[in-house]
């Protein structure tokens, strides 16, 4: 049995913070997920060609440099922006704001591949046949695309939230209190290091499967009614 000589409320509160960032980040990474998604399927040359830009710069950027880019790099930019605007004073980007949205952004790209594939998996017909019923666009899309889209997509879904949250310990280089920074300045107080790493492993570990048994349900949820080949 570890003992955590009075950090373990610390290393808890780490968690919950890692779970904040987690669903904050997915939140954000689904928005630009279906909107990079529609981008690509769309007519508009302009706006396929800047999503394709957006995953292809994204996808092949380390996610570690993206971070400190965008902690470091867009803190310089907006402090240089600001007396542009008649702000004088030094503007200070609070780290889980920073964090997060690094974290979406990045994973939006991946969510863009996955929910464009998804899309491109429903047959057509069965859109225009919406259509040809007198549907609008808003309830073609709620009631035939997005029950059928959902279906596709959760298996590339779920791998990219599982990578997602163990992504969120590069947040703790910024200066964030997750459970990896508070796991790192307990074992610095005592010298431990394997004993509180090992605690934080074991809490990825707990986070992971249990977000594996909700996506098997989600997944057995959506192919009600649907036959197997």
């Amino acid at each position: 049995m570890f003992s955590l000589h009075g950090y373990g409320p610390s290393i808890f509160e780490g968690t919950i913070l890692t779970l904040e960032v987690s669903l904050a980040s997915l939140f954000i990474a689904i928005f630009l997920g279906m909107f990079g998604a529609m981008a690509k399927l769309s007519r508009s040359l302009v706006l396929s060609s800047l999503a394709k830009v957006y995953t292809t710069v994204i996808r092949g950027i380390p996610d570690l440099v993206l971070m400190l880019l965008v902690y470091f790099g867009g803190q310089v930019l907006i402090n240089k922006l600001a007396p542009l605007a008649g702000y004088t004073a030094y503007i200070d980007i609070n780290p889980f704001i920073a964090g997060i949205s690094t974290i979406g952004f990045i994973f939006g790209a991946y969510m863009t591949e996955t929910f464009r594939g998804a899309i491109l998996a429903v047959n057509p017909g069965q859109l225009e046949a919406g259509y040809a019923y007198g549907m609008s666009g808003i309830q073609v899309f709620s009631r035939i695309l997005l029950p059928q889209m959902v279906r596709h997509a959760l298996p590339g879904f779920g791998n990219n939230w599982l990578v997602l949250v163990k992504t969120t310990a590069l947040v703790s280089i910024i200066g964030l209190d997750d459970m990896v920074r508070k796991a790192g300045m307990a074992a610095g107080a005592t010298r431990k290091p394997f004993t509180f790493y090992v605690v934080v492993a074991i809490n990825y570990l707990l986070i992971t499967t249990v977000s594996i048994y909700l996506l098997k349900y989600l997944e057995e949820r959506y192919s009600v009614g649907v036959r197997r080949e």
